[in-house]
């Protein structure tokens, strides 16, 4: 080694001093150079100098959007309630935002609704636009393409599915075709800007992937098997790689392109799958049951949910490393509620409550009978931020800072699931020239934005909520509580107990009120306790609430008959529709019939009011049953006042050949099986009593008039102390009833 070799390593060597007392010279040959004076190193460098250079950058990241944290935050739904909720006719199941703003729901009955948010100058919200009865059967999967312009829906109908393609802004449905095999996801694979719509659908029973022109004839143009060894039940696709993410029903996840070749895509980070964590969940044993990319593509977020585990992960798209795991599972909530850690806690009864629909929730997922119930996480606009549901809420946590900064939704009851985010944008037509913008004026800063708000469904739930920025006012809450109101408070649901069991009824107040309030107070009142089904008519309907039991009784809360109500959306179209009975237009009462087949030539004739949730088989019983069974509890029935009504609407007259449909008007004879022993006498008895019953109820009115009506008393009287009796004692023995004094009387 040469003399200046070992001068060199002596100077570095010296340069590494414990004594701080001398930081300027090692020794007189190598004086400690300035960093003013120099850039070059002294001393020894640090391994891996581009890995010093990452790390630099990315704390410079950090700081970036540490300081832009409160802008990204402005910009997010802040409201603790939810703003507004619509409705669907059966549970929502899944909410979609397009790129181009619009907003698209489907529930489990197969209907699809389109909507859009209301110009900033009209006020904050959305407005129906189009209502599509898309599938006969649930959809089972849908999608957005990433330029908002395609939606699709898949279900299984028979032993095959059925795709329905929708032009987004023209809200037409442009294409529909047959497949034959049950799908399970479709996702739009195709870039910005592409001419062609490619749309990959995966098979429910097999690890195909078949790819569709979206306006072509519904013949696949590539198919591939080979990717996965189990059913695909998971598609994403991030365009900034051009890649195609999924997940089987294993636990494996697959990075793809969608051309032939399904090769990985350029400017990953690794080469071998080995290198990433993309089999966390195939070593864990879990199935993702969600799966989301952001719009610029840096990540992905995975939610899996079970009757075991709940967790929600982080993984960066380029490396396929993990980064974040958020552990919500029943045990992990359960522990830090007891220990008092959670964000927001909750009393013991409530959190029980919520830890039942949690168990509920878990096996609806595991059993696959509900799709979309599993929920989604969403990421806001600049991927520091991700939003997820959850037992206590809507969490939106910082990914950067690994900080949960929100809570929505921590007081209400529902367990929100599918997440959707409308992000606060500005319309072209309000982009003002350069000297407004520059111009710190609030009345311009949010002139023409949207309000930021997130589409959210929840658990069992016919509707969709809003989360936005706006927050009811408490004193218009106070107003509203103690104004008095001279409108009944109707339910939206009702059970209607019967000797075998319940029936559960979903009530339609906004759409036939009158008819509502009719049932609902002959309900309270007790008028239906121990009506019967009085008439029964085998694969058509089953009919009561007649008190008479023999179809002559029919009166309204009101006295006499009501008028029809017709809403467009209330139709006979399935079975178990609830509708009210009568004799003609306008001559509705307190009888009521349930379908047990779809009966659409009765739309616009009787009112259809309720629909029941129960099983099918409680109702069909109920159908088959015969007049000697425990429904039929009364002697021989008569004919209803129905008459029009009948399965077949071409012979309104004939129900079958055993039990024929007689009209009031033309005979009065007894109608239906028979009691055994029917004879002469029987039948004068039960006439006899059958015409007491009516006279009662003719007098009902009368006997009520003269009884008290006021809700409150008018007056009251006081005595010197506590009263025992109604009419004139109290403790002390002086009777104080305004009598002469020769009238009053001591106690003993």
């Amino acid at each position: 080694m040469s003399e200046e070799e070992v001068a060199r390593k002596r100077s570095r060597t010296e340069s590494m001093s414990p004594n701080p007392a001398e930081p300027k010279h090692a020794n007189n040959d190598n004086p400690v150079v300035n960093e003013e004076e120099s850039d070059e190193e002294v001393g020894p460098l640090p391994a891996g100098n581009d890995e010093k250079k990452k790390t630099e950058k990315s704390r410079k990241k950090a700081r970036a959007a540490q300081q832009h944290k409160r802008l990204y935050l402005k910009n997010l739904p802040s409201s603790e309630r939810y703003h507004r909720s619509f409705m669907h006719r059966d549970v929502v199941s899944w909410v979609t935002v397009t790129r181009t703003l619009f907003i698209i729901t489907a529930s489990v009955d197969g209907h699809i609704k389109f909507w859009t948010k209301k110009d900033p100058k009209d006020g904050p919200g959305i407005e129906f636009v189009k209502h599509y009865r898309a599938h006969l059967s649930p959809i089972i999967s849908v999608s957005a393409s990433v330029d908002g312009m395609m939606y699709a829906s898949v279900s299984a109908e028979g032993e095959g599915g059925s795709i329905k393609i929708f032009d987004v802004k023209n809200f037409d449905m442009i294409n529909m075709f047959k497949i034959n095999f049950v799908p399970k996801a479709c996702c739009w694979v195709h870039d910005l800007g592409q001419a062609a719509t490619i749309l990959a659908v995966s098979d429910a029973q097999s690890s195909t992937i078949n790819f569709y022109d979206g306006r072509g004839d519904g013949t696949p143009f590539m198919s591939t098997s080979s990717l996965h060894q189990a059913p695909v039940h998971l598609l994403a696709f991030n365009p900034r790689f051009n890649c195609v993410i999924s997940a089987d029903t294993s636990g494996m996840l697959e990075y793809w392109e969608p051309t032939e070749g399904f090769n990985l895509p350029e400017g990953l980070k690794w080469s071998l799958k080995s290198q990433t964590d993309l089999y966390s969940f195939k070593k864990s044993k879990s199935v993702p049951s969600s799966l989301t990319v952001p719009d610029d593509g840096s990540y992905f977020a995975t939610t899996t949910l079970n009757t075991s585990e709940h967790s929600i992960c982080v993984f960066n798209f380029s490396s396929g490393k993990l980064l974040r795991k958020y552990d919500e599972s029943i045990t992990a909530i359960t522990e830090m509620q007891q220990a008092g850690t959670t964000a927001y806690s909750l009393d013991d009864m409530e959190f029980g409550c919520r830890l039942a629909v949690e168990r509920g929730l878990g096996k609806i997922v595991e059993s696959d009978t509900m799709p979309g119930v599993a929920g989604s996480a969403v990421f806001d606009p600049s991927s520091t931020f991700l939003l997820y549901p959850s037992l206590l809420g809507i969490k939106i946590v910082n990914i950067q800072l690994n900080k949960m900064v929100r809570i929505l939704g921590k007081d209400e009851n529902h367990r929100f699931s599918q997440l959707s985010l409308l992000p606060s944008v500005l319309r072209k037509e309000e982009i003002h020239d350069s000297p407004m913008a520059i111009s710190d004026n609030p009345l311009l800063a949010d002139e023409g934005k949207t309000e930021p708000s997130i589409f959210c469904t929840a658990f069992k739930r016919p509707r969709f909520y809003i989360f936005n920025q706006t927050e009811p006012e408490s004193e218009e809450q106070a107003v509203a509580a103690v104004a008095p109101s001279s409108k009944i408070l109707l339910g939206n649901s009702a059970v209607i107990h019967t000797t075998r069991g319940d029936i559960h009824c979903r009530l339609h107040p906004e759409f036939v009120p009158k008819t509502v309030e009719n049932f609902v107070g002959h309900s309270r009142s007790g008028y239906y306790d121990g009506v019967i089904f009085h008439r029964i008519i085998r694969k058509f309907m089953i009919q009561t609430g007649d008190p008479l039991g023999d179809g002559t009784g029919d009166e309204s809360i009101w006295g006499g008959n009501f008028e029809d109500e017709f809403a467009p959306c209330l139709k006979h179209d399935r079975p178990y529709c609830l509708s009210m009975a009568n004799a003609g237009p306008g001559t509705n009462g307190s009888q009521f019939f349930i379908t047990t087949v779809p009966t659409p030539w009765l739309d616009n004739k009787h009112t259809l009011s309720h629909h029941h949730n129960n099983k099918e088989d409680f109702i069909k019983n109920i159908n088959s049953s015969n007049a000697n069974n425990e429904y039929i509890t009364k002697p021989p029935v008569k004919q209803s006042r129905t008459e029009s009504m009948s399965p077949n609407p071409a012979e309104p007259k004939q129900a079958n050949n055993d039990s024929p449909v007689v009209s009031d008007e033309e005979s009065d004879e007894e109608v239906g099986p028979l009691l055994a022993g029917n004879d002469e006498k029987q039948l004068k008895k039960t006439e006899q009593s059958g015409k007491k019953a009516r006279a009662a109820h003719q007098h009902e009115r009368l006997y009520l008039k003269n009884l008290p009506s006021s809700e409150r008393y008018d007056r009251s009287f006081m005595h010197r102390d506590v009263n025992l009796f109604i009419i004139a004692a109290s403790v002390d023995g002086i009777l104080n009833f305004g009598l002469k004094k020769t009238k009053r009387m001591v106690l003993d």
